[in-house]
């Protein structure tokens, strides 16, 4: 199996990087903003598991390599943009 990389094999892995570091990271030196309750670890990973299904799905819809970046990209957007129109 050839091995395809995606835009959201790109944000799984950094928010995976993410959640291992805020895991691992010594609770004396953190600063106040990194400091989190065990529930926002659970909706770290449920973000993280969301994203890695969602490609997959887009990979098994897709074959283009083509298409899927600019379909993945397109969803990077308009969930981004979901988010911060939500947060205000």
């Amino acid at each position: 199996m050839k091995f395809r990389l995606t835009p959201l094999n790109i944000i799984t892995a950094l928010g995976f990087v993410l959640l291992v570091f805020l895991l691992l990271q010594p609770k004396q030196s953190a600063p106040q903003l990194l400091k989190m309750n065990p529930f926002y670890f659970l909706i770290i990973g449920c973000l993280i598991a969301a994203t890695f299904i969602s490609d997959l799905i887009f990979r098994f819809i897709l074959k283009d390599l083509k298409k899927i970046w600019i379909v993945e990209l397109a969803f990077i957007v308009l969930t981004t943009i979901l988010i911060l129109i939500l947060q205000k």
